[in-house]
């Protein structure tokens, strides 16, 4: 499958199997977030990865994750994270979803669904998981197989907007 089939295959699934995922999957989605590039190499990201039943029992106290059977919680270092010298903005955000993309897309190559949560309260996350305060949770991503039907990878033809309405050549209009 090309880049351009996965990234199109790939949709936000809501509804997963109780089915675990695959050791050998999981090891090859966390070497995807291994490899992700981040400035400067400074690599400031750590993966919570939810798996047992209690771990993603005190997760559903934070966030819905659909029933995955298989959460990564991607926190952010802000200890060591390459910072913009012009404006000293820390690309921590721009790093961890890099990784988180990676992820992402590896599972769908996989056969794996995948959601990108951001919508979890993250006081509840770090009280129930002991995320210390130099570090920053920002994003989940839930993972399994799909018990919903899969949306169509030629939905972007209407779904997205025309590549004229976002993209400018040579100067900003």
């Amino acid at each position: 499958m090309s880049f351009l089939e996965t990234a199109k295959k790939r949709y936000s699934c809501r509804k997963f199997l109780p089915k675990p995922v695959e050791p050998e999957k999981l090891a090859a989605l966390l070497e995807a977030a291994r490899i992700a590039p981040t400035g400067a190499n400074k690599q400031p990201f750590k993966l919570l990865v939810l798996q047992e039943a209690a771990g993603l029992e005190k997760l559903k106290k934070a966030a819905n994750i659909y029933g995955a059977p298989l959460a990564i919680v991607v926190c952010g270092d802000h200890r060591n994270v390459w910072v913009r010298p012009f404006d000293q903005k820390d690309i921590v955000d721009i790093d961890t979803s890099i990784v988180t993309d990676h992820m992402m897309l590896q599972a769908t190559e996989l056969g794996l669904d995948s959601v990108w949560i951001c919508y979890f309260n993250p006081t509840v996350l770090r009280e129930e998981f002991q995320i210390p305060a130099d570090y920053e949770a920002i994003s989940i991503l839930a993972l399994g197989y799909s018990a919903q039907e899969a949306l169509s990878p030629d939905r972007h033809d209407t779904a997205r907007k025309p590549l004229e309405e976002l993209v400018c050549y040579e100067e900003f209009k």
